[in-house]
């Protein structure tokens, strides 16, 4: 490794940035996969004789499913290798996408989409692992930032392109095509990536001297639980996950039906507009990561640039959704929306560096830890927007005045998180 740094003619390479990509393409599928039901809830629920009820527990089964196999994904990526994990949970959910269109009634929905949250559940404390592995401290943020970008506008652009898809095939035949995708990526994953760049014969001596070191590519066989267990850190960032996810789930599940229902949107329109949140959000991600590390120059101190960022995208979060439910208009309403969809992001690059920061070579379990609590507040959320609308028809505004005080919570918590110190060196873990 000496002569690796002294050698400063040899350019490095860029295997580092195609990973990079390859997790974006991941996400972009991902998120394909997992909004498409959204658009397509109101066809299925006539078809299928679905009550709200119903559903909603068909729209969380995914959410519980996702959050109860978080850990297990995480920790299995941490001992085994991303590379193996990635392709076997990829082929599983994209065979359980393409199982959603053969669904026959209620009971079938839930256990489908239980079984595809199974598989999504996976993807992202991995792909953390893989970052963790393969890309400099300094270039964590910004990676986190174009992942949750890439998503993001999976997400946002899912809904209007599925309203053109129902246009031309039923949502039974969308959902079989769509769970192609998912099948190539597996494929050129497999063959591509290698769990230790050091083994990947595309990359040169002077991009490895860039990387984290084979400590960080080492497999973890001694989790250690306790710690993790103990840390106020980890408890508090899987808290305010849970805050985060409890809104955002709302705009990939039940959105498009309110824009129906309580603005009177058509399909395409509302489409359209049920897009704002995610779009904007990808962009929040992109500016909290520019800003954290120009925060952190500025302060000395990385911990602070991210409290700082998380709590703004907290806060700001909190005060669009009100004022949201202050607008008639159903495009400056949703423009407010997308405001909080854009504050909302503000907090994903914070925590989830925050995780691969903390963890290590154990970031694959403490990101799917985290991911893990967060996805039980995303569960949550669609169960009790249905059973709030059962209870009281037609009070919307109710939910959104609950997402609003519960991300107040989640900025409560980063007052308490050190999202950098490992569990190895932290003091009293």
């Amino acid at each position: 490794m000496q002569q690796i740094r002294q050698d400063t003619s040899v350019r490095p390479t860029s295997i580092r940035y195609i990973t990079t990509a390859y997790a974006m393409v991941l996400a972009i599928i991902m998120y394909l996969d997992r909004v498409c039901i959204s658009q397509a809830a109101p066809a299925m629920t006539h078809d299928l004789g679905l009550t709200r009820v119903q559903m909603g527990w068909a729209l969380s089964a995914f959410a519980w499913a996702y959050a109860l196999f978080e850990v297990p994904g995480g920790w299995l990526g941490d001992r085994i290798g991303p590379r193996r994990v990635l392709m076997r949970i990829v082929l599983w959910w994209s065979f359980f996408t393409a199982a959603t269109g053969w669904v026959w009634n209620a009971t079938s929905l839930v256990v489908t989409r239980a079984l595809f949250g199974a598989g999504e559940a996976g993807c992202f404390p991995n792909l953390t692992r893989v970052f963790t592995t393969w890309l400099p401290v300094g270039e964590r943020e910004r990676a986190q930032g174009m992942l949750w970008l890439a998503a993001r506008w999976s997400g946002a652009f899912t809904p209007l392109f599925v309203a053109y898809v129902l246009d031309l095939i039923s949502w039974r035949r969308t959902f079989e095509i769509f769970g192609l995708a998912g099948v190539a990526w597996a494929i050129a994953w497999y063959w591509w990536y290698r769990d230790d760049p050091r083994t990947h014969p595309g990359i040169n001596e002077a991009e490895l001297a860039l990387l984290p070191g084979a400590d960080q590519s080492a497999r973890a066989t001694d989790v250690p639980w306790g710690r993790i267990a103990r840390s106020v850190s980890v408890w508090m960032l899987c808290l305010q996950y849970a805050c985060l996810s409890y809104g955002w789930y709302f705009y990939i599940t039940w959105l498009p039906t309110y824009l129906r229902e309580a603005r009177g949107t058509s399909l395409k329109f509302g489409a359209l507009l049920a897009s704002l949140p995610l779009l904007l959000g990808g962009l929040g991600c992109m500016v909290a990561a520019y800003l954290i590390p120009r925060l952190a120059r500025s302060s000395g101190s990385i911990v602070l640039a991210r409290r700082i960022v998380a709590i703004v995208g907290f806060v700001g979060a909190s005060a669009a959704v009100l004022a949201f439910t202050r607008v008639s208009d159903p495009v400056r309403a949703m423009l407010l929306l997308g405001l909080a969809g854009f504050f909302n992001d503000f907090v994903m690059p914070a925590a989830w560096a925050g995780c691969m920061d903390i963890g290590g070579r154990y970031s694959g379990t403490v990101s799917g830890t985290m991911n893990m609590v967060g996805n039980i507040g995303g569960a949550l959320s669609p169960l009790i927007v249905g059973y709030i609308l059962t209870w009281n028809p037609g009070n919307w505004a109710l939910t959104f005045y609950v997402s609003s005080a519960i991300y107040l919570m989640g900025a409560v918590c980063w007052l308490l998180i050190d999202a950098h110190t490992p569990l190895e060196t932290a003091q009293g873990s």
